[in-house]
């Protein structure tokens, strides 16, 4: 039996362009995305469109992870992250805002700034299908769509008001294109001191790039400019029973194998954030930022 469109998706399909083509909007079929020029993507039966084309994306978290993650965070370990970064996001977005969650996980962050934005709609883009189930169901304004970062969106230009970044991979030219001038990027990312007992306790625990703040100025300069940064860090008490969620929802899951971590994680871990706001730079700035860079 076909799927409907989920009310979400149709709330935000006009935000939506063929993945294959790039020419046409999607439109609804019976239980499928379609474009004029004959295209078709799946709805999947958990609401989520798939509209990945040619080879897999490689990345994305497993089943395994997203339940470890969906378990951890339910114990509100992340609760005033959750807080901080939902306030950022939602803070000067106009009242309809459209935002856009790249690397959108399970929909937490999304569904959080969704509630502060009581007319404004979500969507979120993620390769793993299993959290896409998860964020699919988010926010009753939440759409979700399985795309890789890495490649162009299949979203029209200037249609985002908001596009978050929390703990995903970045694709700076992408974001400028589907922001409006007047929208704001989010980018969340770890400090070196995010999860620091973990390291040393834990095995293939992965640590933060020293030179990763240099890498991400380098990388957005071009197309953005910094409008503030936040530091967001607290001590976090784990749950005995949650503490090997905390390490196998993060990326340090694919090195450990079935080793049962929960015994070397401590009764308490720093949480350690930078949250910094972004303004699109216009076109003359960007040739002057391209240029600067080519000296710098």
């Amino acid at each position: 039996m076909p799927v409907s469109l989920p009310p979400a998706l149709e709330l935000s399909l006009d935000l939506l362009r063929c993945p294959a083509c790039r020419a046409h909007p999607l439109l609804p079929g019976h239980g499928s995305l379609r474009c004029p020029a004959g295209h078709s993507f799946d709805i999947a039966r958990h609401g989520y469109a798939g509209l990945l084309t040619g080879a897999r994306a490689t990345s994305g978290d497993d089943a395994a992870m997203v339940r470890a993650r969906e378990r951890f965070l339910a114990t509100g370990g992340y609760v005033p992250l959750h807080a901080e970064v939902t306030r950022l996001a939602a803070a000067d977005a106009p009242r309809h805002a459209t935002v856009v969650d790249v690397g959108c996980g399970t929909g937490y962050y999304l569904g959080g700034v969704l509630d502060r934005l009581p007319t404004a709609r979500g969507l979120g883009l993620d390769t793993s299908a299993r959290a896409l189930r998860s964020a699919a169901r988010a926010h009753a304004r939440a759409a979700a769509v399985a795309w890789d970062v890495f490649r162009s969106f299949p979203l029209a230009d200037g249609v985002a008001d908001v596009v978050l970044d929390v703990f995903a991979p970045r694709n700076p030219a992408e974001f400028h294109r589907v922001l409006r001038p007047t929208g704001r990027l989010l980018v969340v990312r770890p400090t070196g001191g995010h999860l620091a007992e973990l390291r040393g306790r834990v095995p293939a625990v992965v640590g933060v790039d020293p030179v990763k703040e240099c890498r991400l100025r380098r990388a957005l300069g071009p197309f953005f400019e910094a409008v503030r940064t936040e530091r967001v860090e607290y001590v976090m008490p784990v749950a005995r029973a949650r503490a090997g969620d905390l390490v196998r929802m993060t990326p340090s899951a694919w090195h450990l194998g079935g080793a049962d971590v929960g015994g070397w994680v401590p009764e308490r871990v720093t949480v350690s954030v930078l949250a910094t706001v972004y303004r699109p730079r216009r076109r003359s700035e960007e040739a002057d930022a391209l240029g600067e860079g080519e000296f710098a």
